[in-house]
């Protein structure tokens, strides 16, 4: 074994995640073990606490059957004696330690990951959450379809199992807050009240259409977060009170709010393009929140979007999850979460450095494939005694940091890699930065 490998030892070395192990280390999957139960009654080949790190090393290596992966998390482990699992043998590992352990890890270890002087994850002392829902495809197998469904549309429906994915996360820093996920026959505002237990005071969360539910606007108030939704421009609320920046109060169901009608400019040098906004918040004072500065924060509403083209593009490459079976499923999507989490809290410590550089400049893709280099090399595992606070995925992120970020104009569909005929949408690829101008329109409603 070379001399800057430290791992743990015996059957438990080819137990670790690379830099990341830093993040997770042994102790805290050793406690999720103890937690729940799984941890082995004897020492085996596959001790529970590398097939927990079998099971997050996956999801850095999604293209990879399990085989691959192990061989990838044992590369760097040279001159040391290593068991050699069948694939048999890493499907019952993986069914022994279920998804109890990483559900525990994923509750501790997802939350916020910025500072209080994190540039772009606060807005006049709110922090900037938004709350969204996108689908992924299980393999089509029967145990799956006996818990998850098929979309049926035009163009004949989905081929494979469709699961349901609603995150809540940090928009400055894309970290996940909480997730909820199961079937797509129930739809975004059936699991969206699972998410409130990560509500507080001090959180203004931004919402798309779909969310404009007048009970679960009153459930996030009675948390003590704001909201800025934004509703139908058909929709009509009353007008109980016009104010100076050109809102107007209302009511929403019990729920005291603002309404902003707004026409949105945006200028690229492919030409200007001007649409019509109805948004709604719970921040009725327009002094102390003004209409113009609320409308150009729901704006910040992408960085989820982005989180999810992340976690299904990014790290998947578009492809099915791999599990067969529904507890499998569960388990794959919380070692998946948890993973992106990981990824995503060794960037905000790299840019929490440096608070003057938004997190947003902070390449995802430049992350990962130095987490996946430092895995196969098994490098970084355990800390020396200095502390690095930036590691080598920060500092890899740090010398690599992306242009201040244009502004969105139009949604970006994840087309799965291994179909063609998915899904048909734009992309906006251009490099162009676009501007934007902002009217606030007193109207009649």
């Amino acid at each position: 074994m070379r001399r800057d490998v430290v791992v743990a030892a015996g059957a438990f070395a080819p137990g670790h995640l690379g830099e990341l192990t830093r993040l997770i280390p042994f102790e805290m999957v050793d406690e999720a073990l103890t937690r729940t139960g799984r941890t082995q009654v004897r020492v085996r080949d596959l001790p529970s606490r590398v097939v927990v790190y079998l099971l997050l090393a996956g999801c850095l290596f999604p293209e990879l059957g399990w085989r691959q992966v192990w061989q990838r998390l044992t590369a760097g482990l040279t001159g040391l004696k290593l068991a050699v699992p069948t694939a048999a043998a890493l499907v019952q590992a993986r069914r022994r330690v279920g998804v109890e352990p990483v559900r525990w890890l994923w509750e501790l270890l997802r939350g916020p990951a910025a500072g209080i002087a994190t540039t772009g994850v606060w807005w006049r002392g709110l922090r900037i959450c938004a709350i969204d829902g996108t689908t992924m495809a299980a393999p089509d197998t029967a145990a799956n379809l006996s818990r998850f469904t098929k979309h049926r549309c035009n163009n004949g429906g989905s081929g494979y199992p469709q699961i349901r994915l609603l995150v809540l996360v940090s928009c400055g820093t894309r970290a996940l807050l909480d997730a909820v996920f199961g079937t797509t026959a129930h739809g975004e505002t059936t699991y969206a009240p699972r998410l409130l237990r990560s509500l507080h005071a001090g959180m203004i969360v931004l919402l798309d259409r779909s969310f404009a539910d007048q009970s679960l606007i009153a459930a996030i108030v009675a948390t003590g977060a704001q909201t800025l939704v934004r509703i139908k421009n058909s929709r009509r609320l009353p007008v109980l009170r016009r104010l100076a920046d050109g809102s107007y109060r209302s009511m929403l169901g019990t729920v005291a709010v603002r309404v902003i009608d707004c026409e949105i400019t945006i200028a690229t040098a492919t030409g200007r393009r001007t649409s019509l906004y109805r948004l709604v918040t719970t921040l009725t004072d327009h002094r102390t929140h003004p209409a113009a500065e609320l409308v150009t924060l729901y704006h910040e509403r992408w960085e989820i979007e982005t989180a999810f083209l992340e976690i299904k593009s990014t790290i998947l490459g578009g492809r099915v999850l791999r599990a067969r079976t529904p507890d499998g499923i569960d388990q794959e999507i919380y070692a998946l979460l948890l993973t992106y989490q990981l990824l995503r809290l060794a960037m905000a410590d790299a840019t929490g450095t440096q608070p003057e550089i938004d997190p947003d400049r902070a390449s995802f893709t430049t992350a990962l494939h130095t987490a996946r280099d430092l895995v196969i090399q098994a490098t970084g595992i355990i800390a020396d005694t200095v502390i690095d606070l930036v590691g080598t995925i920060g500092r890899h992120v740090l010398a690599d940091l992306m242009p201040a970020r244009r502004i969105r104009t139009r949604p970006r569909v994840v087309k799965r890699a291994i179909s063609k005929y998915n899904a048909k949408g734009t992309v906006d690829r251009t490099s162009y930065k676009a501007t934007i101008s902002i009217d606030i329109l007193i109207t009649d409603p």
